[in-house]
């Protein structure tokens, strides 16, 4: 029964650089009822528990202490349990927003086989700086950008799965042009 309910599950882990629409994605998708998994908010709530401030160093601490922890990547374990939890609540349309690493990727695939599909977003990057010193929670100047871009992809490998993606979205164009992107992406899923 538990693998039948895994294989009747259909799993969108949205995925890319800060800046490429991969969140404002999530939204659209879970405005239509879609529950969602968040690598994102669990360093949030992790941060928070910590007393930490939210800033761009101490989440990398964070994401960093969680990822490498002894134990394994403590992150991931709670995606996937939470993931399964709503399996098990009934759900069979789950979004992930956020999944970054290729070592999560990889675990997710094994733990999901067949329900998993992954959408890579991108954007030009003076889009991205523009989007992300504008953004009202945890605004980032260019030298931000980069540190993250280059921690994301050497620190976290999130460029094998950004390769790996079964569709690729460029988000440059406006909120209805990526709204039209999901649409169909959904319609052609059958989500």
């Amino acid at each position: 029964m538990f693998m039948v309910e895994r294989q009747n599950a259909k799993i969108i882990a949205f995925v890319g650089l800060p800046g490429t629409g991969k969140s404002a994605a999530t939204a659209y998708v879970t405005d239509r009822g879609i529950p969602k998994v968040s690598f994102g908010e669990i360093i949030k709530k992790a941060m928070d528990d910590a007393g930490l401030e939210h800033t761009q160093e101490n989440e990398r601490a964070i994401r960093e202490k969680l990822r490498l922890a002894p134990e394994g990547d403590q992150a991931l374990t709670q995606v996937i349990s939470e993931v399964q939890h709503l399996i098990d609540a009934g759900q069979h349309r789950i979004v992930i927003d956020g999944l970054g690493s290729w070592e999560s990727y990889k675990r997710l695939r094994h733990e999901f086989p067949g329900s998993l599909i992954i959408v890579a977003f991108t954007a030009q990057r003076h889009i991205r700086l523009r989007r992300l010193a504008a953004r009202t929670e945890n605004p980032l100047t260019e030298q931000m950008v980069n540190e993250r871009d280059y921690d994301e992809i050497e620190t976290l490998n999130k460029g094998g799965v950004l390769a790996m993606a079964d569709y690729i979205f460029s988000d440059n164009g406006s909120l209805e042009m990526l709204h039209g992107q999901i649409d169909n992406l959904l319609r052609t899923l059958e989500f």
